[in-house]
């Protein structure tokens, strides 16, 4: 992994910024810093990190609505850190198109191996000449590209990770935790239902018929598939 990504960090406590500053630059990536949403939008407009660490817990522009401006124009990979214990909290998040979440308080260590891990899958995602089509989706592996028949598909890192990994063998049933070690190399039990927002969102932009899927189909009891046909 090259040693100049840019990474955004996003919070509005300054004793944590310097903090998170300080490993990450201590991991070799370059770090610039916003603290508040409005600060986020502007720095990514300019900046174009390669990720974002954001504080669900600003002051001013509401972090949602900071994700969501994010995701208008962008597919910059979001890390996500709540002081929130509810997980209702944390799942909107990921609804709203970001990749990965860690609880307050948190090890600054596994903030940057979440860091490496979401690039990781995103480059690793890019390598090869591999174009996927599963029905009238196109998945174009290096280009990180998606088409449903000729219309193109804006997904976030992690929703083409899954749609890669799923597309790849259609009609295969994947269960959560295969889902979840698939992109983040490891399942953890106690995030398995992040991928079930995740496929809301995947399908939100695939389906014609969101509610009523036929192409990313749920196996009641088990996970999901991609139809074969």
């Amino acid at each position: 992994m090259t040693s100049m990504r840019t990474i955004l960090v996003v919070d509005d406590e300054l004793k944590i910024t310097r903090l998170v500053r300080d490993y990450l630059e201590q991991a070799g990536f370059v770090v610039a810093s916003a603290s508040d949403g409005k600060g986020a939008i502007a720095a990514a407009r300019q900046l174009k990190p390669d990720l974002i660490v954001l504080d669900l817990g600003l002051p001013g522009l509401d972090e949602l609505d900071v994700i969501r401006a994010l995701r208008t124009n962008s597919s910059v990979p979001v890390v996500v850190v709540t002081a929130r214990a509810d997980e209702a909290d944390r799942i909107v998040g990921l609804e709203l198109g970001a990749d990965d979440y860690l609880v307050k308080p948190f090890s600054p260590k596994e903030l940057v191996a979440r860091v490496r891990a979401v690039l990781r899958r995103t480059e690793a995602a890019g390598v090869g000449a591999e174009v996927i089509r599963v029905g009238n989706v196109t998945v174009d592996v290096p280009r990180r590209e998606v088409r449903r028949g000729d219309i193109n598909v804006d997904l976030t890192s992690t929703e083409f990770d899954l749609l890669r990994t799923m597309a790849r063998q259609p009609g295969r049933v994947f269960t959560r935790g295969q889902l979840l070690e698939a992109i983040h190399g490891v399942a953890f039990d106690s995030y398995e239902r992040a991928i079930d927002a995740h496929v809301k969102n995947i399908r939100r932009k695939l389906e014609p018929e969101p509610q009523r899927p036929r192409f990313l189909l749920t196996v009641h009891g088990v996970g999901y598939k991609l139809a074969d046909a």
